[in-house]
């Protein structure tokens, strides 16, 4: 079992500034990987404080010289944002300086705000992504390739800067689209998975919609490798746990609004953080996600792992204006105690791990 971070970057208020919102990333990853996880995710969006992360593949090269071993993600590029020439150079580019620990989410985006400033048409966003899902095997394995399609037109080219992953760094992909979710089972791509703040029966809910997917892809589920995006926070301090899930809200909150384009803002940038219409207590997030002590959260994420299967599990440890130090000490928990123990319970602790490796 893998364990990694997610950081959204998210900028709550005025109280913080970008500079120290991109610092405190770095240095959730830095301690991420002294901690014992084995990736780090970055997202990506653009022109509002949801998330100030706008290009994970310079990230990931950034923190590459800031790391030696931990897998670095992105979660996930927007590919219909970006021109394939540039993005297929930066691919290359990432891989490289981290001597191969690029791991490759992709995405076709949800937000018409961003799509708007890129001068692009969301509703085209499906299949050119799609188109991205033909390019992207060529590009990274093919010395000279071309591609001609409704919106790629690729003459014959070459990506002059190689992956160092043979033959291309793990491709991740995130869709809510079950025709994409089959193709990629069918290419052997790994998927991205998140039932938000969904509790036990969510969960049950998209193991079986995934199996659904597989059995129309005619391929084994246990055969996709898959990522879930979670909450999850230990402790018995409730101020602690109210703050935390007090930002997994505010994360929702925003992120609904974008999405359904209801986004409000008073100066132009810093978004209204608008209830939903149907919106979860603490209590009731609480119930659903591994959050409390130490053992309850152990054996939460052990139920979870049990009805979903996932190979890796990516913690939501940069929400909102969470406090930072507390994060970083919530980070070393999950390495020393909660980490091993899941694994040792799975039969999958370190030593497994390595000797399987070996």
């Amino acid at each position: 079992m893998e364990f990694g971070i997610f950081t959204l970057a998210q900028q709550r208020d005025y109280k913080q500034n970008s500079a120290q919102v991109i610092h405190d990333t770095i240095e959730q990853t830095v301690l991420a990987e002294q901690a014992g996880f084995d990736a780090a995710w970055n997202a990506e969006h653009h022109f509002n404080n949801y998330s100030l992360s706008p290009s994970p593949l310079m990230t990931v090269a950034h923190l590459a010289g800031r790391t030696k071993t931990i897998r670095l993600g992105t979660a996930v590029c927007i590919l219909p944002l970006y021109h394939p020439a540039r993005i297929l150079a930066e691919i290359g580019y990432a891989d490289t300086v981290s001597n191969g620990r690029l791991e490759l989410g992709i995405g076709s985006g949800y937000q018409q705000f961003e799509f708007e400033r890129f001068a692009t048409s969301l509703a085209d966003a499906g299949p050119t992504f799609q188109e991205y899902l033909d390019v992207l095997p060529m590009a990274l394995q093919e010395r000279i390739f071309e591609y001609h399609g409704k919106y790629l037109d690729i003459p014959p080219t070459s990506i002059s800067v190689r992956c160092v992953q043979d033959p291309m760094p793990p491709i991740w992909v995130t869709t809510g689209n079950p025709k994409v979710r089959e193709r990629a089972m069918k290419e052997g791509h790994n998927l991205f998975v998140t039932v938000l703040h969904g509790g036990l029966d969510a969960i049950q809910g998209l193991r079986d919609k995934l199996q659904e997917s597989a059995d129309a892809a005619g391929t084994n589920l246990d055969d996709t490798k898959l990522g879930f995006l979670r909450c999850g926070f230990a402790t018995e301090n409730k101020a602690e746990i109210e703050s935390y899930l007090d930002n997994a809200r505010f994360a929702r909150r925003l992120s609904e609004s974008l999405r359904d384009r209801r986004q409000q803002t008073d100066d132009g940038y810093l978004m209204k953080e608008v209830p939903l219409k149907q919106e979860m207590s603490f209590d009731e997030m609480a119930a659903n996600l591994p959050i409390g002590s130490v053992n309850k959260v152990i054996d939460r994420m052990l139920e979870e792992i049990e009805v979903l299967k996932p190979k890796h599990i990516a913690l939501q440890t940069q929400l909102g204006n969470f406090d930072q130090k507390t994060m970083l000490k919530q980070i070393e928990l999950w390495g020393s105690t909660i980490i091993p123990e899941i694994r040792k319970a799975l039969g999958t602790s370190t030593e497994t791990k390595q000797a399987v490796n070996a």
